[in-house]
């Protein structure tokens, strides 16, 4: 059984974590598999949004323990290269060019509440948990740190990563992490509503909103921020899409690139 199942939904890609039996456990096999799955689709461009979901009864439980008590005993440069490529994974999803949805249910734990946050959207069923238990084993949420805290705050990231305490859906609703939270029946349709949205946005505007959104987080506001984000949208306006964008708006209908 593949440990990542692939699903056209209309203009989305479902990536579906395919390790049921062990919730989703994020091995080797299957972080692989999610960047090499990225790189394919960022060449499709029929391909809107891109979904993460998981198979079985969680999202994802995190970091298959069984890999990393074998990584304990791999030199420090073999170990330091596990761990970097769950690092470049998070970051291919930062970077990738179009959104990305995560579908959460039941647990998101560890790592997987890292994958959650590493996404553009979270959308969650109500009676899922978040939970950063790190530190009771005797670890840190180290790869995923800069997600959590982007998410919900550095004071509420001391807080649950410090007490690996679990976050219901709705408190991570909140504060922040999830951005809709919804009953368990109605998640895939949400979700599918949410892609069905984003498909109606220019592909490009799309890419460059993501690239303009990651450099402004953590920017402070001054004239420089002004004259780059004025810079941006003079350069955008005078593209091809935003040019077919207006026309269609002034023409009452819909742009080429909306499905």
């Amino acid at each position: 059984m593949a440990a990542l199942d692939t699903e056209r939904r209309g203009p989305a890609a479902w990536l579906w974590l395919n390790r049921p039996e062990v919730r989703n456990a994020l091995n080797a096999e299957l972080q692989r598999a999610l960047a090499a799955e990225l790189k394919k689709i960022e060449k499709d461009e029929s391909v809107r949004s891109v979904v993460v979901a998981g198979r079985g009864p969680a999202f994802s439980a995190g970091g298959d323990l069984s890999r990393m008590e074998r990584a304990a005993a791999l030199t420090k440069a073999r170990a330091r290269a596990e761990a970097q490529r769950f690092a470049d994974l998070l970051l291919a999803m930062q970077d990738f060019p179009r959104p990305i949805v995560a579908r959460v249910h039941g647990a998101a734990f560890a790592g997987g509440m890292g994958l959650a946050a590493a996404c553009d959207l979270v959308v969650a069923a109500d009676d899922a948990e978040f939970c950063l238990p790190e530190v009771r084993i005797g670890l840190v949420p180290a790869m995923i740190s800069p997600y959590i805290v982007r998410a919900i705050g550095a004071q509420q990231a001391r807080r649950y990563v410090l007490t690996g305490e679990r976050l219901p859906a709705r408190e991570a609703h909140r504060l922040g992490l999830v951005h809709e939270c919804v009953p368990a029946a109605e998640l895939d349709a949400r979700v599918e509503k949410l892609c069905g949205q984003l498909a109606q946005a220019g592909p490009q505007a799309l890419a460059r909103a993501k690239r303009l959104l990651g450099r402004m987080a953590a920017r402070p506001l001054s004239p420089a921020l002004a004259r780059e984000t004025a810079a941006v949208l003079a350069d955008v306006r005078s593209g091809e899409e935003a040019r077919e964008g207006i026309r269609a708006f002034l023409e009452k209908r819909r742009p080429r690139w909306s499905t």
